[in-house]
């Protein structure tokens, strides 16, 4: 039944677009509930459907019942959600008996939107060729183009002039599209050349999991030997091989084992294009039967080729890749996979992953793994290399997971993990497999951590305490204004830590703005007010030098409780030999009390006569070895370490399983929203004149962000050097400045200096200021092909700006004809919540992209995108129960594990 399901799902999206005000529909969606109701109930082809029609409906009138914009997104995210099939009716709606009028009752529906994403394996694809057959569905498709338009005039009155409002406007012809595709596609006739019989995939709730056979301790250590054997010990593998074996980072055997596919291709599941519709995510396989370049605007050089599968033809677009007319030609056949859209009128997919068929893929019907590649390497001998390894070792790898573990947590056997990981029986077989080999990653990164942590708290450190009425003395003197909720809780996590022998490991998460150097500032202040040396490392000069003003001004202020005033020491590499020297003296003697720098402060040389507490902002741009170095100059002193980057809390708490977290989630008041808005390549003119010049001659700065450093040809993305060149010629008046990450620290430093001092009045970056100093003056930061980044990322941009007094603005450039990746960038207008917006990250991109993670490699950085909340949580339960029970791996059904933590654990791991 397209028509009520296709109209309803439009007039959700219309609801989401415009902020979720219940004005899609005249007299908001309860009232159009009951109109809807009764149009979807005629065109009802199965029980099924009038139970689906009636939870629709209940919802509309439960969605206009809240006023929580919050409530109102979940709402219309599950609605579509049901629609598209994508989740399940739940228990009190399935109990319910629906039965259809006999009318209306029919046993082969034709496909429509409430089965537009149910597995068609079931199907035999027939040929339709009777005169009667086409007739009948001629007649259906225009009887359901005139119930939309009933539709759409019963709820046309409260809406906007169409001619003012671009999005009813881009909705009203979107819908038009739609019902035109409809039609087309059941007028046309049908091609009488193949007919296929597809059988169904198997269903598998709970994997198997059969006895395991005893494996002892000397045979386990000989095949996990094998298992690291390099590739050239395998039979058939020369050199050659090796070496591109090599650049795909496969070094070993367990490398080939657990090397990851990249997708899979579903052939049980292919839809001819005649049968496809508007955003289906989808593969197909057809033959190209024209190729062309055409130029865009701003001289974008696009190639579009027009695909047949014998049903219809599709056009495909790759946005500015013209070089790939050197790759793709007439004649070819190509599989590809993307989402359908419609463009001018007709079915297209936009910049769809792509790859020349492999007629052995439809030798067998299934699930078939599409590997990375490289240069020379095809995927059939990758294939086979990779199946030959699986199909020997996957049985005779020893499983390290205790069995009792696999049984509490549902997981399969690590054996028939690997097969179905790399030839799965069916999508929810995969999904067993990637779950099982993702908390093995997760269950032992989080031993290897809680061990790491169990042997730096084995040496004491010392106690430093102050009372509560000290604390607040210490409060109202430095702070000027009043510390939030959240920073007081997060200063008394720190205290209790500080107060007791065992070293504290902190991680400190806060969102931008949000205080966590009054945090640091206070714990200082713990241990100034205990006669000891504190230190706080910074991974820039400039950051560094930005830390050194504020905390020396505020420390000034307790004088008059230390009896003395503090010495604040600031070690980089710009001072002269001279006055290190001096600096290293002072922290020997004790007569420095605070030392804040760079990595200077881990330098040979550098000696603390009783450093009690290190501080590290920014911590993940150390590295193991430097964060380690920090800590060994004191004895054993306790470790705060900060970040401004907004993790979900259930990934913080797995990725830094060694560190107690404390978060500051809240706010101070006073702070001016800034306003941010997603804009389209076409505005950016009036973006300059109306905004960014005004602001110009007010005094403000700017910042303009690009991806790029410089132009790839790979990329239709502008770079840096162009906008660079380009803002100075549109801002010829003002003062430009430039930042890449290819400058010389100390190039970069005094650039940010020089911004900072106001000696530019705009500067064009790259995500290098993702991360940087206070410039209060900047008001306006434009972020291009704002697509490119994750929203975590896009948070941390658009926190460069708003730290003054002044109103503030981020423009989020998007050219992206994807509507989901608009989408999401409208979430940066509803949310100012750096910790909600990396959840949605998460949810929409993986965890990789969230934590800035490459895609690559055998550790839990490959199998990141597939992370959820629920098995973190998971193996996080059980690896501290584990470490608990048997901390150092000695019992029996703890042995296997334990070897696989001592294998993965470095020596020069830290805690931090």
């Amino acid at each position: 039944m397209p028509s009520a399901m296709e109209t309803l799902n439009k007039v959700l999206r219309l609801e989401k677009t415009q902020g979720f005000q219940n004005k899609a529909m005249s007299g908001g969606l309860g009232a159009y509930s009951a109109i809807w109701k009764a149009q979807a109930q005629l065109q009802a082809r199965k029980p099924e459907h009038l139970m689906l029609i009636d939870e629709l409906a209940d919802l509309m009138v439960r969605y206009e019942q809240t006023d929580e914009r919050s409530e109102r997104d979940a709402l219309i995210r599950y609605m579509m959600d049901r629609i598209h099939n994508r989740v399940p009716p739940p228990e009190p709606y399935n109990q319910r008996r629906y039965e259809l009028p006999a009318e209306q009752a029919r046993p082969t529906p034709p496909p429509n939107l409430l089965d537009a994403d149910a597995p068609t394996s079931t199907a035999r694809l027939k040929p339709r060729d009777t005169n009667r057959d086409r007739e009948r569905d001629a007649g259906k498709a225009k009887e359901g183009m005139s119930q939309r338009k009933r539709i759409g005039r019963s709820g046309r009155g409260a809406q906007p002039d169409p001619e003012s409002d671009s999005a009813v406007k881009l909705f009203r012809k979107r819908d038009e599209r739609s019902a035109l595709n409809m039609e087309r596609e059941l007028d046309a006739p049908t091609l009488t050349k193949v007919q296929v019989e597809l059988e169904s995939l198997p269903r598998l709730e709970r994997p198997p999991r059969g006895a395991r056979a005893a494996v002892n301790t000397d045979s386990a250590a000989n095949i996990l030997r094998g298992l690291r054997a390099p590739v050239e010990n395998m039979s058939g593998i020369g050199p050659k091989m090796a070496y591109l074996l090599n650049r795909l980072g496969i070094f070993t055997i367990e490398d080939v084992l657990f090397f990851r596919p990249r997708r899979y291709d579903d052939y049980t599941r292919m839809l001819p294009i005649r049968r496809l519709r508007e955003n289906q995510s989808v593969t197909v396989i057809a033959t190209i039967r024209e190729a062309r370049v055409e130029i865009g605007r701003n001289n974008r050089k696009d190639f579009v080729i027009i695909v047949n599968d014998s049903t219809s033809d599709m056009q495909v677009r790759f946005w500015g890749q013209h070089w790939l007319s050197r790759q793709l030609d007439i004649g070819q056949q190509v599989v590809l996979r993307g989402v359908t859209e419609i463009f001018r009128n007709r079915l297209q997919m936009s910049n769809p992953e792509w790859e020349l068929l492999d007629p052995e893929n439809l030798r067998s019907v299934g699930i078939v793994p599409i590997y990375p590649l490289t240069a020379e390497l095809s995927a059939r001998a990758l294939r086979r290399l990779i199946k030959q390894v699986v199909e020997y070792w996957a049985e005779r790898i020893p499983d390290p997971i205790p069995e009792a573990v696999l049984e509490r947590c549902n997981l399969a056997n690590l054996g028939w993990a690997l097969r179905q990981l790399h030839n799965p029986d069916g999508w929810d077989h995969l999904y067993h497999a990637k779950r099982r080999l993702i908390f093995d990653q997760l269950l032992i990164m989080q031993l290897v951590m809680l061990e790491n942590r169990r042997t730096w708290q084995r040496v004491p450190s010392r106690p430093i305490l102050v009372s509560d009425e000290e604390m607040e003395t210490f409060f109202s003197t430095v702070f000027p204004y009043p510390l939030t909720n959240a920073q007081r809780s997060a200063i008394n996590d720190i205290r209790s830590d500080l107060s007791r022998d065992v070293p504290m490991n902190r991680l400190l998460q806060g969102d931008v703005g949000s205080g966590k150097t009054a945090v640091a500032i206070s714990a200082i202040g713990v241990a100034l007010l205990n006669k000891t040396q504190a230190a706080l490392m910074a991974p820039t000069s400039i950051l560094a030098e930005q830390h050194y003003q504020n905390i020396s001004g505020l420390l000034a202020k307790i004088e008059p409780l230390l009896g003395y005033k503090p010495v604040i020491a600031l070690l980089t590499s710009a001072l002269s030999p001279s006055e290190r020297e001096a600096i290293y003296r002072g922290l020997a003697d004790g007569s420095i009390d605070v030392a804040i720098g760079t990595h200077a402060l881990i330098q040979d040389g550098v000696e603390f006569h009783n450093l009690a507490l290190a501080i590290i902002d920014e911590q993940h741009r150390f590295g193991v070895e430097q964060r380690g170095a920090l800590r060994g100059k004191g004895r054993n002193p306790h470790l705060l370490v900060m970040t401004a980057t907004p993790i979900p809390r259930t990934m913080a708490l797995t990725m830094y399983a060694d560190l107690d977290l404390s978060i500051i989630d809240e706010m101070p008041p006073g702070r001016t929203p800034i306003k941010t808005r997603v804009i389209s390549k076409n505005d950016r003119e009036r973006l300059y004149q109306e905004v960014i010049a005004e602001e110009l001659k007010l005094g403000r700065q700017a910042f303009i962000v690009y991806s790029l450093v410089e132009p790839s040809a790979g990329i239709d993305a502008e770079s840096a050097l162009e906008g660079y060149e380009k803002m100075r010629s549109i801002f010829h008046k003002y003062k430009v400045g430039l930042l890449h990450g290819r400058m010389k620290p100390s190039e970069k430093d005094e650039i940010m200096r020089a911004f900072r001092d106001h000696d530019f009045d705009i500067l064009v970056t790259t995500s290098v200021a993702e991360v940087g100093v206070d410039v209060p003056n900047a008001t306006v930061i434009v972020i291009e092909d704002a697509n490119r980044f994750g929203l975590a990322q896009l948070h941390q941009f658009r926190g460069r700006v708003g730290r003054g007094q002044h109103a503030s603005y981020c423009f989020l450039v998007c050219e992206s004809p994807v509507e989901e990746a608009k989408d999401r960038l409208r979430a940066m207008e509803q949310f100012s919540d750096g910790f909600k917006l990396a959840e949605i990250d998460w949810k929409l991109r993986g965890a990789g992209d969230l934590l800035g993670i490459q895609q690559s490699g055998n550790g839990i950085e490959a199998l990141l995108e597939d992370m959820t909340p629920e098995l973190v949580e998971l193996a996080q339960h059980e690896a501290r129960a584990i470490h608990a029970e048997d901390p150092d791996l000695l019992l029996p059904e703890h042995h296997l594990l334990g070897q696989r933590v001592f294998i993965l654990r470095d020596t020069r791991s830290d805690v931090s």
